[in-house]
């Protein structure tokens, strides 16, 4: 039986989230979309329902998330967690507050912490505010995102304009002291009936800290990083045995291959990477804006090229070209061209013997693995912090191993690397 349910907000939200969770120890299964009502819990002691719910309408969102809790109760899990973007990604109008509103009211819980710290990736809170690395988010390229822009990186007042519910703080000179103090900080603001508290973290020791002290709490909210405080609390209590093999997968052999669509800036300097190692194609969907056309020309590319060496196929683009594709298009329209594009290209790509593929964009991944028909993941190894190889079953062309990257993750080289990390097929 689960110890750990989980909602993540998009792909590779998901991944990265199993991938923490497999680090400190839990066996970890991903479910692609809410399972039917009768599908039985996967053997793992954390299950993550990764929904396509980041940038949906908000009714569409809250409706997903509830549905995926209920089937995650059913399961007979102890306790819930709903994953969001390190970048906190999402509008004034939601999606994060309301759909953690409609989880707090079906749990019935007085008080959750929101906190989307995860320095291994140089993403901290202090004093309510976020930062990338040495920036605020709002100076950090998040304020150019396409369809999340964020310009403000105060948290507080981020998550207050989201929710009816009041948002308060735990500072940083609580949480540096430890579990019991960031325990009675977070008694303090329920008492005073605030429904959410940012909690400040900087580094890992913090992230640590703050697990131990939301033992018992209903809901969790956060990034992935607070989330390595929790299997910890599953031990102390006698539920989770120690586990040396979380994270192993099956071997799986065959052609390799990339495909991004994210445009975040380390995206964009990883596609610069590969480009002078590996064959590399761009796809430019403001000259030819018709998927079919577009996808059909990056098959025809790599026809040759499968098997010699990875290959790189990648929609992304710099800001002023995202602008402009909008502004032609539509913002949904120009999202979804690259979406159905680059979804075309990886069920082409497996058509053609591809078993191991990476994909870069969380709305990317989304696409892809509804394309593929993939149900469900198995988290393995990480390739760099929050990016994780997965075994997926399901697909038609039968199994595949599936790295789903967060645009924003990954050192410059991650796509050169990725596949070095794998070991042998016998």
């Amino acid at each position: 039986m689960p110890l750990l349910g989980c909602i993540a907000d998009d792909f590779t939200g998901a991944t990265d989230l199993a991938s923490m969770l497999v680090r400190n120890g839990m066996r970890a299964v991903q479910v692609i979309g809410v399972p039917d009502a009768g599908t039985p819990a996967p053997d793992a002691d954390a299950v993550i329902v990764a929904l396509k719910s980041r940038t949906a309408p908000v009714g569409e969102a809250v409706h997903d998330s509830h549905a995926a809790l209920a089937w995650l109760q059913q399961t007979g899990c102890k306790q819930f967690f709903f994953k969001y973007c390190s970048t906190f990604d999402s509008t004034d109008e939601g999606n994060i507050g309301p759909v953690a509103d409609a989880l707090m009211k079906a749990l019935g819980g007085a008080i959750a912490i929101a906190c989307p710290a995860f320095p291994a990736n140089a993403r901290s809170v202090f004093q309510g505010h976020l930062f990338v690395g040495s920036v605020l988010l709002n100076e950090s390229g998040m304020e150019n995102h396409p369809l999340t822009p964020m310009r403000d990186p105060n948290l507080v007042r981020v998550l207050g304009r989201q929710t009816d519910g009041a948002v308060g703080l735990v500072p940083y000179a609580e949480v540096a002291k430890g579990a019991a103090a960031i325990r009675t900080t977070l008694g303090r603001l329920r008492d005073q009936g605030r429904r959410y508290a940012i909690v400040d973290a900087v580094d890992d020791a913090h992230l640590h800290a703050i697990g131990e002290a939301v033992d018992g709490h209903p809901l969790v909210t956060g990034g992935s990083g607070v989330a390595m405080g929790l299997p910890a609390n599953f031990r102390r209590a006698g539920l989770l045995p120690e586990r040396s093999d979380a994270g192993d997968l099956p071997t799986l052999g065959g052609p390799a291959a990339v495909i991004a669509g994210s445009c975040s800036r380390a995206t964009l300097s990883q596609i610069g990477t590969a480009r002078d190692r590996v064959p590399t194609l761009e796809l430019d969907a403001l000259a030819e804006p018709d998927a079919a056309a577009l996808s059909s020309r990056a098959l025809r590319w790599a026809d040759d090229k499968i098997g010699v060496e990875p290959i790189v196929i990648a929609a992304s683009a710099p800001p002023d070209k995202v602008a402009a594709l909008q502004a032609r298009l539509g913002r949904e329209k120009a999202g979804a061209l690259v979406e159905a594009t680059l979804a075309a290209v990886a069920e082409g790509l497996v058509a053609r013997g591809v078993r191991r593929l990476v994909v870069a964009g969380g709305e990317t991944s989304g696409a892809v693995v509804q394309r593929l028909g993939v149900r469900s993941l198995r988290i393995g190894g990480e390739i760099d912090p929050g990016v994780p190889w997965t075994y997926a079953e399901g697909a038609a062309s039968g199994p595949l191993l599936l790295a789903l990257k967060s645009g924003n993750f990954g050192a410059r080289d991650f796509f050169l690397k990725a596949f070095d990390v794998l070991p042998e097929a016998a």
